[in-house]
């Protein structure tokens, strides 16, 4: 009986043991630094980390909460103890100003690890206006606004509209001299060489918008002739009539 008992026991133990064995992937840093990047830059990111728990962790993907992320190379097994790496590319085409991604990994289980990347996009371009009011809107009214553009290092600028905002947009670009001293109060007659853009609608379509959706939202996307990499954008919103 005291024999038996004690093999019981055991298998208990080792099932219990089994039961809350749990692996458990730690990054080596909760915040990567990625320093100062330039709009349209990609670089190549590493991150590396250890599974710190008692089991075997499998991944399923690995992906960022933000845009940019791509060519995502992770291993597919982790060992207890492991140190494992993950590689991707981020683009920062759309980004500019203080960046924040949030990198996810997702076992077979559901269970998710995460990590911090925070850095710094230097914008191509600065907009005097990036936010556009269209107030409440009909499909097909014309909408007009007028903004400057200029670069950081003040050399001259030359842009145009993208492709896909052309399909509801359409601007001119007069160049001019710009007065850059108060960000809230641009003005010409300064010495920065800058862009005078006239942005109007062709009729902003209602199609693909939700059933029932009242929020106006489009962006503008536009393409540096210096630097195809940056695609700098604006954002026009507002509300269906």
């Amino acid at each position: 009986i005291f024999s038996c008992m004690k093999r019981f026991l055991y298998l208990l133990s080792f099932f219990a043991i089994s039961v809350y064995a749990e692996g458990k992937l730690a990054f080596s840093n909760e915040v990567y630094q990625i320093g100062k990047m330039k709009q349209g830059e990609t670089r190549h990111i590493v991150l590396d980390g250890k599974n710190t728990g008692d089991a075997t962790v499998l991944l399923e993907t690995a992906m960022t909460q933000g845009v940019g992320g791509s060519d995502f190379k992770f291993p597919k097994k982790i060992m207890p103890g492991e140190s494992f790496k993950v590689e991707f590319n981020l683009s920062t085409a759309y980004a500019e100003g203080f960046i924040t991604h949030t990198i996810v990994l997702v076992s077979t289980n559901g269970d998710a690890y995460t990590a911090t990347l925070e850095g710094e996009v230097m914008p191509e371009f600065i907009f005097s206006e990036q936010l556009l009011d269209a107030g409440y809107y009909s499909p097909g009214e014309k909408r007009e606004w007028v903004f400057y553009v200029w670069k950081p290092d003040s050399s001259k600028p030359s842009l145009k509209l993208s492709k896909d905002a052309s399909k509801d947009f359409k601007a001119s670009f007069t160049p001019v001299m710009l007065n850059t001293e108060k960000l809230d109060d641009i003005r010409e007659g300064g010495k920065t060489p800058g862009i005078k853009v006239t942005l109007s609608t062709k009729g902003i379509s209602q199609a693909n918008t939700l059933a029932g959706q009242k929020s106006l939202r489009r962006i503008v996307g536009f393409e540096s002739a210096t630097n195809a990499n940056a695609q700098p954008e604006i954002l026009v919103i507002g509300y269906w009539k």
